[in-house]
């Protein structure tokens, strides 16, 4: 599954080399998805290219080749635009569902789905489609919807959140001053951080001094979840 801004940008894409001919330049880009800057254009394109939907023509300037299109996404972009919107945790797959008592009489376990990677460093397109489930203590879940996710990253680390540590979260779109929690950030890329709000600033606060603090305004973040448990493998 692809994020809004990965499907626009593909779709805009698309579009442009149907119209003319040639893939729009990375300016063009930047103003059609009101992006802040082109780096943003990049990160867009090498998701894209990861994923199998783009290819870069090597040794020509702005060759690109839209490989495929998503099932069931072919509209142009000024139709997407006012008809889709994110959903970064995919529908119904938070839901937790409990898994049969155990032969021996021993305690339950609860399933929840593992949703791919989340950066603990530079934000990164991180969250992508239901990848397994993973079974966990039922005492670590409270009410409401969980996933969890693999962590990618070692800004955390002081917080005891490792590079390869699983870490569940109650999904949601509301924190408290110090949670922490998965961050969304311009709708496009996902990181999960110590979230600090003073005024109308949000700050995405790092664990380890290697890492900035990072400020936005309010509406370029969104809560996604937050962290309520980790598992780790020694």
């Amino acid at each position: 599954m692809l994020t809004r801004k990965q499907l626009e940008l593909l779709l805009f894409i698309n579009d442009r080399l149907k119209e003319e001919g040639v893939p729009p330049s990375f300016e063009e880009m930047k103003e059609a998805l009101n992006l802040q800057s082109k780096s943003g254009v990049h990160r867009l394109i090498v998701a894209l290219e990861e994923r199998g939907f783009l290819k870069r023509m090597p040794n020509r300037a702005r060759a690109l080749e839209v490989i495929k299109l998503p099932d069931n996404h072919s509209p142009s972009l000024a139709q997407k635009k006012g008809g889709f919107a994110p959903n970064v945790i995919q529908g119904s797959l938070g839901k937790v569902k409990p898994m049969a008592p155990a032969n021996d009489g021993g305690p339950r376990a609860a399933v929840v789905p593992l949703m791919g990677r989340i950066a603990a460093g530079v934000p990164i397109a991180a969250i992508q489609d239901h990848t397994n489930n993973i079974s966990v203590p039922p005492e670590m879940l409270g009410g409401g919807e969980h996933f969890a996710l693999e962590v990618k990253g070692d800004s955390m680390i002081d917080a005891g959140i490792f590079d390869g540590d699983t870490v569940i979260i109650r999904r949601g779109d509301s924190a408290t001053n110090g949670e922490i929690v998965v961050a969304l950030v311009d709708e496009e890329e996902a990181t999960l951080k110590r979230l600090r709000r003073k005024g109308e600033s949000v700050a995405l606060e790092a664990a380890n001094t290697a890492y900035e603090t990072r400020i936005f305004g309010p509406d370029r973040i969104k809560v996604q979840g937050r962290l309520v448990g980790l598992l780790r493998k020694y």
